[in-house]
């Protein structure tokens, strides 16, 4: 795999909400093609570890409550101490609230707002000016990638916070790749449609839900991690560098229903 353009053999990555889910099948993806991945997150992530580890890739686990930009600093700095520099980014990290609009709580609000779109834009920061003190040196370019959502193109119902840092993830991603480009880094998204993790479990538990889903989906099933695995590894790899700013939907057509 070492002359294709998806190998990432040799490459550095942050994925933070590593431990379970769409993060966990990222994490194990980008091991797969080759990388050394820095699992981030409040929750253990003995299980990716384990995954990243047995298919002969380097994994450290940094806790990190990521509720606020308190642990930013420190997040990065572990990573850099224990790889010697950072090649990839993936902000995977998110919470969600759910509630009518006329009774949304400020709490509610501001948990939301601050885990998904002010830590993934001061994460991106801090990690951005290391790459790029590295990337104008070597000519390699260096990968940020942001998990958005369908609410990014879509309102939604009952969810007012995460629709707008959503929709805010997709309006950072489109700046970030504005502004860094020139300085060696593709920044982008993706935009996971209903994927089969703990996070549905409810929705996938509900008979009539679930078959208003589906219905809907032209793939006809719910989706794997692993589909959002694979648009990482496409997106964190030589293959995208030409790429940027795109919010890349993996939702079985969803959104051309």
């Amino acid at each position: 795999m070492a002359d294709s353009p998806f190998d990432l053999t040799g490459r550095k990555a942050i994925v933070t909400g590593a431990n379970a889910g769409i993060g966990q099948g990222i994490a194990v993806a980008l091991a797969k093609a080759g990388a050394d991945v820095a699992l981030v997150g409040r929750s253990s992530a003995a299980e990716t570890r384990d995954l990243v580890e047995a298919e002969g890739r380097q994994a450290i686990e940094i806790a990190a409550d990521l509720s606020s930009i308190g642990p930013v600093s420190d997040v990065v700095a572990q990573a850099v101490d224990a790889f010697g520099k950072i090649d990839i980014l993936v902000n995977n990290a998110g919470i969600i609230r759910r509630e009518d609009a006329l009774d949304f709580s400020e709490a509610d609000w501001d948990a939301v707002v601050d885990t998904n779109l002010k830590v993934l834009f001061f994460l991106s920061q801090a990690v951005g000016r290391h790459m790029v003190g590295w990337a104008s040196q070597s000519g390699e370019r260096g990968k940020v990638i942001n998990i958005a959502s369908m609410l990014t193109f879509q309102g939604g119902i009952r969810v007012p916070s995460y629709t707008a840092s959503k929709s805010g993830v997709g309006g950072l991603t489109k700046l970030l790749a504005n502004e860094w480009a020139s300085k060696g880094i593709n920044v982008n998204a993706i935009a996971p449609g209903y994927i089969a993790t703990n996070n549905t479990a409810a929705l996938q538990a509900d008979a009539d839900r679930s078959r208003q889903i589906l219905e809907r989906i032209p793939e006809g099933r719910w989706g794997d991690p692993s589909d959002i695995g694979g648009a990482a590894v496409f997106l964190a790899s030589r293959a995208a560098d030409y790429v940027q700013g795109h919010i890349l939907a993996v939702d079985g057509g969803w959104l051309a229903r």
